[in-house]
Order: structure tokens, then sequence, then C-alpha cells
């Protein structure tokens, strides 16, 4: 594959899904060395600490083309899965077959003494949670425990990357200090230190890692030439080194942060959509057919790991950037408004029978990471509604967990209003007549804009009305 310090490959897309062709592995079957010292064509072993949603793939990536890879993780299930040839991931296309491929090769086993596994390693890839604490500042407690696990294993000539969204500064100013008191060895000269962001869509996970450019920064030049070889030899798309681990935490806010203020932008405009009885789609699609915008979807908020959480990492660094907080807060303020559009059109919600669909925070994927859901139904209970939920990827337990009471798909119920916080295709198929006394459908991702509903049910997305989505070319064609 091709080092370089930009990308080659840099176009404005005209909105919708991104979906660039895969890169076609060129790797020659490597030589391996002990110890590795990042020459072209050789391998080594390597250590990946988390190995959840995204770092077992990369575990099973790294020991495809070549390395011997230990994950390590501190829950025992994970340990034992991993060792017996299983994925403890389930919704990740492609990666039951891919651990059951490389155990059996021999190159990946798992362990949960992160200092021993890295004491053999050549380069160890760290990807933990950083998350928010209750002031929306950087949850370093994962991170810190990450790094004070594998202290005990770094040794001259051991490269450590962070794949985790850090601050801007983290990788120079937090860790690598960190693993010095704690060796007494000196980063970029004993040990190698660098950033390297994970770009990976749950789902996607493989295809996004031969398609998207690999970026990587080192603290200095050693760390930056060691981490970029490394990747290199395991991923075949661009790798782009880049001037400083700070460019490389840059550039990964830089990019979730985009996103976030994108929706809070189209969230406004769905506000206005409305003001003047026009069907928000609409507009986008048409502003869209221009190169230059590529407006985003609005919907009844952002969940995740990523985008409702980067922008913090940005703001607990400069808490100055206005638009960044002002997107922050549109973005966070959907539910509400969305609670406020129920009272109103149901005139009050106690004691009303609502169902929400869609807990996860995104269809098809099985996580509730900052999913609006949770707060619409924990609102909706405060207004005293009577809170039902579905969601296809969750048992009835899971969601009297979440403080809603569970429906069961195709019985009928007394619902009076309708939630989807989800864009499921299960929904388009939903028996309306189940529901007798239901007047309003409030579609949070503009998902069942096109479909017919009876004289009786009122329809409201976001941005999108009854009478504009009727008039909308798309939506008279699907009906």
């Amino acid at each position: 594959m091709t080092i370089v310090s930009r990308p080659t490959r840099i176009v404005s897309f005209l909105g919708g899904s991104i979906n660039p062709p895969a890169n076609l592995c060129t790797h020659r079957t490597p030589r391996s060395v002990k110890p590795w010292r990042a020459v072209p064509g050789t391998v080594g072993r390597a250590v990946v600490v988390g190995a959840g949603k995204m770092g077992l793939p990369l575990a099973v990536q790294f020991a495809r083309h070549g390395w011997k890879v230990t994950a390590v993780d501190v829950n025992p299930d994970v340990v034992a899965a991993i060792n017996e040839g299983r994925s403890h991931v389930a919704e990740e296309p492609g990666l039951a077959e891919g651990v059951a491929e490389v155990h059996a090769a021999g190159r990946l086993h798992a362990a949960a003494d992160a200092a021993a596994a890295v004491r053999d390693a050549d380069v160890a890839v760290l990807i933990v949670p950083v998350m928010l604490d209750d002031a929306q500042q950087p949850d370093y407690r994962y991170m810190d425990s990450a790094v004070d696990s594998i202290s005990g294993g770094i040794h001259p000539g051991v490269t450590v990357i962070f794949e985790t969204t850090l601050p801007v500064g983290d990788t120079r100013g937090r860790f690598a200090p960190r693993l010095e008191a704690a060796t007494g060895l000196k980063a970029d000269t004993d040990f190698f230190v660098a950033f390297s962001p994970e770009r990976l869509y749950s789902g996607a996970v493989f295809a996004n890692l031969s398609t998207y450019p690999k970026l990587v920064g080192g603290i200095g030049p050693e760390s930056g030439r060691r981490a970029a070889n490394f990747y290199d030899s395991v991923l075949d798309a661009e790798i782009v080194k880049m001037s400083c681990a700070e460019a490389a935490e840059f550039s990964k806010i830089a990019d979730t942060t985009y996103r976030d203020v994108n929706i809070a932008l189209a969230n406004d405009f769905a506000l206005y959509a409305d003001r003047v009885g026009v069907d928000i789609q609409e507009v986008i699609d048409g502003a869209n057919s221009q190169p230059y915008s590529h407006i985003h979807q609005p919907g009844i908020g952002v969940g995740g790991h990523c985008i409702p959480v980067y922008p913090h990492l940005l703001l607990s660094r400069a808490p100055d950037l206005e638009v960044v907080a002002v997107s922050r807060r549109t973005n966070d303020a959907q539910v509400g408004n969305a609670i406020k559009s129920l009272e109103t059109r149901l005139g009050g919600l106690d004691e009303v029978p609502i169902l929400v669909l869609g807990l996860t925070y995104r269809e098809n994927v099985k996580e509730l990471a900052y999913s609006r859901a949770l707060p619409l139904i924990e609102r909706l209970s405060f207004h005293g509604a009577d809170v039902s939920a579905y969601d296809p990827l969750l048992s009835a337990e899971e969601i009297e967990r979440n403080c809603a009471t569970p429906y069961t798909w195709g019985r009928p119920a007394p619902f009076r209003a309708i939630v989807t916080q989800t864009a499921d295709r299960l929904w388009e198929e939903i028996d309306l007549s189940l529901f007798p006394d239901l007047e309003l459908i409030l579609d949070g991702r503009n998902s069942l804009r096109g479909i017919d509903l009876p004289a009786r049910v009122r329809y409201v997305g976001i941005g999108v009305q009854d009478a504009t989505r009727r008039r909308s070319p798309d939506a008279s064609a699907s009906s």
C-alpha cells in the first residue's frame, strides 16, 4: 500500500449514503520477525486492549494480515469466547467467521493480563471508551485504567497506539507522560506513542477498514513512522501519516463535530420548513443537488458513542466555540420539541397511552449509548403518559429496564400516539388497524413520510407535516 502525507481522495458528495469503493488487498505474504522494527513486508506481535465492538474486528483484521494478536479484555466471558474461536459480538457482519478463521490459524487468542501480553508484543493498540461525566467533561476512568494495565509490560521498542477518540493533546500530554512515569522510559526514544482514530461504523466495520483513509500521527518522527508502517501492514486503505498526534486527534473530532453541527442546522431548517409549509426532505434534496451542499437529515436527536460525545471533548478544551456549543444544545432539544408537539396535538399527555418504536440509538445496532429514546421515555412518563415500547433487537426484560412497558408486535392496543425513534424498515409494515384509538404518528426520523394513513391519524415528522408530505412527489409516488 501507500503511505502519504495528505489524502489523495477528497470528494464532495451529494448527500445520502456514502459508499466509496473498497481497496483490493495487495499485501504479499509477510515475513515474521522478532523484534519488529517497522520494516515493510514484516509482521510481529500485536495486542488490542479492549475487545469490544470495534476492538475485536481490529484484532481480526490484524491477524488476517499475518500478525500474532492477543485481544485483551477485562470481561472473562469475552476472553473465554475468543479463546474458543467465538465472537461475543453478534451484530457485526463477517466478524464471527473472522474470529473462527484467525483463531483456527493460531493467530488470535485472548487474555486478561494486559501487562503480560504487551511484554511480548511489538505493537499495542488501545481502544476503550472515553465517554462523558455528569458535567459533560471527558471521563477517563476506562482509558486511565487501560494505560495503567499495560504499563508493566512497556519495554524498549514497543509502539503504543491510541484509537479511542481523545481530546486534542491527550496522547502527548496525558498518556505518554503517564507511561513514562510508570516505566522510567522515554517516549519516542525508548518506546513509541501515536494516535490513529478509529473511523468505523457498526455494521460495516470491515468495509470501512478497506475504504476510509487511515489517519496516523505520532508524538515524534519515529513514533509516526512506526505507527504508519504498522497500519500499512494490516490495512488495504491509504495510510495518511500526519504531522503530529494533535493533527490526527483534531481531525477525528472535526469530522464528528461537523456532522453534529450539520444535523443541528438541518433541525433548524426543519423548524422553518414547518413554518412556511414545505417538506424539508424536498428542500434538502434540492439543495444537495448543488455539489457544495451536503445538508444532513433532521431528526428527533443524535445518539450513539460518537456524535453526541466528541463535540464535548472539543468544548472541554475550547468552551468558547459557540457554534459547536449551540449545535449540541439544538440537537439535545429535539426530544423536548417532540414532547411539546405531542402535548399540543393530544391536548396533554396525562394517562395517554403512547408507543415508542426503536430504543437503540440507531436501527439494526444493538446499542443504547446516548439513545434519544431514553430521555424521550423519561420525559413522556414525567408528563404522565403511559409509555410502551418495542425494538426488534431488545428483549421484553431489556425494554422494562429502560422504564417502558414491552409491546408485543402485532397485538391490538389502545395507543393514541406512536413515536418512531429509529428508522427501522419494520415500521413500514405496521398494521394500523390494530390501534383503533390512534390519532397521531410522530415520525422522529421521517422514515414513514410516504405511508398511507387512515383519515383519523395525523402525521407529524421533523420538518414534514401531513399537508407537505402529501404534496411531495416522492410521497405521492409511494402512496
